[in-house]
């Protein structure tokens, strides 16, 4: 215990940097740009279809092209924000070298969360932004790359078969807490190569960002169930 106290109060400056960074490029709401652009600033995607500044709504209201931009731009900011947060952990001063890579992913995991806040709660444009779901997946890159293959393979077999997308992105948010624990425990624990505690502070973290991502999905709950969710189509341009 004593060890964390002193290690909270030696690199507490390290946690506000990460997050202030990662929070300020999370920010950068590509799809409410690029709608700007796409429409010579006439229309908000944010005032578009479902009023989601995301990847979904800037295919179905705008286009094929606007959206892949979107999808890249959004997932690019999370994979700078992780590899921000590992860099600048990177620093922390121990001769244990084991520690200081687990310490380095907490660094990613903490990039990655600001940004997906900042993603969903833009300060540049209003606090109102996306659900987050291409920049997660951005941080489980950054962070585990196995994670984020289960986590693609998932989304990819469950929207092939429904061609919904929000289902796809809420079963992956269920799914995240799940295949992080099934990693860190039977890979990384098992095998010797962290302790008990990245298991359980990974899987933590893993299954509050996934809670967060389904509860901003509540209304595409809401329609799924009712069986009014739409199947996904695009804006031809």
């Amino acid at each position: 215990m004593d060890f964390y106290i002193s290690f909270l109060m030696e690199n507490w400056w390290r946690f506000i940097c990460v997050s202030i960074i990662a929070y300020l490029l999370g920010s950068i709401n590509t799809a409410v740009m690029v709608t700007s652009v796409v429409t010579k600033g006439k229309k908000d995607i944010r005032e578009m279809g479902s009023g989601n500044a995301g990847f979904t709504n800037v295919l179905r209201s705008v286009g094929v092209v606007p959206a892949v931009f979107t999808l890249l731009f959004d997932f690019l900011k999370g994979v700078i924000a992780g590899f921000a947060g590992k860099w600048i952990f990177s620093g922390i001063p121990t001769t244990d070298t084991v520690l200081l890579d687990e310490l380095i992913i907490y660094g990613g995991f903490i990039g990655g969360v600001f940004a997906i806040i900042g993603h969903m709660y833009p300060v540049y444009f209003g606090f109102k932004g996306g659900k987050g779901i291409v920049t997660a997946a951005s941080m489980m890159a950054v962070t585990d790359w196995r994670v984020f293959l289960l986590i693609l393979s998932t989304f990819l077999l469950i929207f092939v078969f429904s061609k919904i997308i929000s289902l796809a992105s809420i079963t992956c948010a269920g799914m995240y807490g799940v295949y992080t624990f099934i990693i860190s425990y039977f890979v990384e624990y098992s095998y010797g190569v962290y302790p008990m505690r990245y298991v359980i502070i990974t899987s933590l973290l893993a299954f509050f960002l996934g809670t967060f991502v389904i509860v901003k999905h509540k209304d595409n709950i809401k329609r799924l169930l009712k069986g009014e969710e739409k199947k996904i189509t695009a804006k031809k341009k």
